[in-house]
C-alpha cells in the first residue's frame, strides 16, 4: 500500500485529467460536463488545493486533506475542515465528501448568472451521478431562491432540488424544510 503523510501543507497543486474534476460539490462545480452548471473556462483551469496536511493512497485510489481545506477551480470553490476524494476502478472521481462546522461551496453557472451557494456540514458530491447532498444544516441558495433542511439534494443535470428535513431524502427529525422562491420578474426590477 501507498501510503503518504505530509504535514504541514501550505499548498499542494494536484494536476487532474480534465473531466476528472471532483468539485461538482459547488453544484456544477465539475469538469465531467462544464456547461451543465459551470463557466465554460472552470473546466481549462488548474485545480489548487490548500490544507494543513495531505494523506494520500493512491493504491486505494484515496486522498484526505485536512485542516482549513481550500479547493479551488476557475469559479468553483470548496472550503472545509476535511475533504476525502475516492476514485472508482476507471481512475475517475467518483466521491468528494467535504466536512466540518458548515463546509461552503460556490460555483458561477455562466457569466450573466449570480453565485450557486451551498453550506452543510456534510457536503457529498456523487461525480459519476453529478449529484450533490448537502446533510446536517443544509442551505443551498440559487440566486434569490433558497432552500434549507437537514438535507438537500441538487441533481447538477436536471437542475433539480429535493429537500428534507432529516438527514437523507426519506428520514425526518421533526422539523421543517423552508424555502424561497422569489419570481423571475422581481430580479428585473434589482437590474439582474
Amino acid at each position: 500500500m501507498t501510503s503518504t503523510t505530509l504535514t504541514p501543507l501550505t499548498v499542494w497543486r494536484q494536476t487532474l485529467r480534465p473531466g476528472v474534476m471532483a468539485l461538482g460539490l459547488a453544484l456544477g462545480m465539475t469538469t465531467l460536463s462544464p456547461t451543465a452548471l459551470a463557466l465554460d473556462s472552470d473546466a481549462n483551469q488548474p485545480i489548487n488545493i490548500a490544507a494543513d496536511s495531505l494523506s494520500l493512497d493512491d493504491k486505494a485510489g484515496t486522498a484526505t486533506y485536512t485542516g482549513r481545506v481550500e479547493m479551488r477551480q476557475g469559479s468553483m470553490k470548496l472550503d472545509a475542515a476535511r475533504v476525502d476524494i475516492s476514485r472508482a476502478d476507471s481512475g475517475e472521481i467518483s466521491l468528494v465528501k467535504a466536512t466540518g462546522q458548515r463546509a461552503y461551496m460556490e460555483q458561477k453557472p455562466d457569466t450573466d448568472e449570480r453565485l450557486v451557494k451551498g453550506w452543510a456540514n456534510t457536503i457529498r458530491y456523487h461525480a459519476l451521478e453529478r449529484r450533490v447532498e448537502l446533510v446536517g444544516d443544509a442551505r443551498l441558495e440559487k440566486g434569490d431562491d433558497t432552500f434549507e433542511g437537514g438535507y438537500v439534494e441538487y441533481f447538477l443535470d436536471k437542475r433539480q432540488v429535493n429537500a428534507s428535513n432529516g438527514t437523507d431524502a426519506s428520514s425526518s427529525e421533526g422539523s421543517r424544510v423552508h424555502m424561497t422562491l422569489t419570481p423571475r420578474g422581481a430580479n428585473a426590477s434589482k437590474g439582474q
